[in-house]
């Protein structure tokens, strides 16, 4: 019973969303310490991560809470313990305050208050602003939501530093430019499920074609975006080939699905976009211990 409750409970965490979220704080935190971090900068690291992860975590119960009746009617969530009424709402939404108030005080406290405020905006960003307001209402959700999903480096970079600076700014316009592309190719392949939901995702409300032209264009804007850190000496060639090669690689799957459309190949450049993310921001980390 415990460990099925256990189970229920940290499926509302979205745990592989909440993985990269974190390791994208952790990389904004890394490029914010010049050189090796001193034990105290480890451990200063290690709990603002955990304070991300909390409030991160609490941001995505409540959007299972709340988005529960049209999760039920997506196959892909259709299994989220707040859709099959494993949980009840009063479960669910105790256990996003709960972790919401925990990371909260854990940054506030242990890390600094602009590190809370900035983590708490983009809860709220996410779980109200996203889900309750742009998500139902415009097909422009993901773009203007995923302001709230590029807050990762920037929680990190302030985590550090105790501010927010130019640094931190281009490494959240990376991550807001890749968030278009990476969830309309999802939507892509998904198009019944969110046609289904009422959800007014662009290929619902634009089409295929639309859609398809406008994740080729993200990621021309994408790919200059990544070149901006070797432009702006934040990183050395290591990083600039692994984001020459990466862009390429994710230009390269937009131009083929604009080209022929196939639910695989849509698969395919959402998978690679998740790579594509991950990678660079190794590369990052690659890059700053290289040199």
């Amino acid at each position: 019973m415990i460990g099925t409750l256990f189970h229920q409970y940290n499926a509302l965490t979205k745990p592989r969303v909440i993985q990269l979220i974190v390791f994208c704080a952790l990389i904004g935190m890394v490029l914010a310490v010049p050189g090796l971090p001193s034990a105290q900068e480890w451990q200063l690291m290690a709990l603002a991560s955990l304070g991300i992860w909390l409030v991160a975590g609490a941001a995505a119960a409540f959007n299972c809470l709340v988005e529960k009746s049209i999760d039920a009617k997506m196959r892909r969530t259709a299994w989220r313990p707040t859709a099959r009424g494993q949980l009840s709402d009063w479960q669910a939404l105790a256990f996003s305050i709960t972790l919401c108030a925990l990371g909260s005080v854990l940054l506030y406290v242990w890390v600094n208050p602009l590190t809370m405020w900035l983590t708490f905006a983009t809860f709220v960003g996410y779980a109200i602003v996203y889900t309750l307001v742009l998500k139902p209402r415009t097909p422009q959700n993901i773009v203007i939501g995923g302001a709230s999903g590029a807050m990762p480096p920037v929680l990190g970079w302030a985590a550090m530093t105790g501010q927010v600076g130019a640094e931190a700014a281009i490494l959240f316009l990376i991550i807001f430019l890749w968030t278009p592309p990476h969830f309309w190719a999802l939507a892509l392949y998904r198009v019944e499920d969110y046609r289904q939901s009422g959800l007014p995702m662009l290929p619902v409300t634009h089409g295929n074609d639309f859609t398809r032209l406008h994740i080729f264009l993200y990621t021309l804007l994408l790919a200059a975006a990544c070149l901006m850190p070797f432009a702006f000496g934040m990183s050395s060639w290591i990083y600039l080939v692994c984001a020459v090669v990466l862009s390429m690689g994710f230009i390269a799957y937009a131009a083929a699905l604009m080209r022929k459309y196939s639910d695989a190949l849509a698969r395919k450049t959402f998978r690679f976009s998740l790579i594509h993310l991950t990678a660079l921001f190794a590369a990052f980390l690659l890059d700053h211990y290289a040199l």
